[in-house]
């Protein structure tokens, strides 16, 4: 038998060993968490991107624009055409 023959690994090697092989499957199953939960959290994430038309009801909501603006600004929006320039003399 040649199992007692040198070739002895030292116990810090076998425990560095283990550590190494916990560490990588603790990264791998890390990994494929971090995969499923974001693949999960597109479908109920908040939407962050405002439309132009929340914006102007926000913005009428505030007290930003009056009710005159507003309806011009959403007539734009709904035809989508080039914004004319807005004259400031309120007169």
């Amino acid at each position: 038998m040649m199992f007692g023959y040198g070739g002895h690994w030292p116990f810090w090697e076998v425990g560095l060993m283990w550590i190494g092989m916990v560490a990588f499957w603790v990264l791998i199953g890390w990994a494929i968490y971090a995969v499923v939960k974001s693949m999960s959290a597109g479908e109920s994430a908040p939407r962050t991107a405002k439309s132009a038309r929340e914006i102007l009801d926000e913005r009428l909501a505030r007290g930003d624009i009056d009710a005159e603006e507003y309806g011009r600004l959403r007539d734009l929006l709904m035809h989508e055409g080039p914004v004319p320039a807005v004259s400031t003399d309120r007169t």
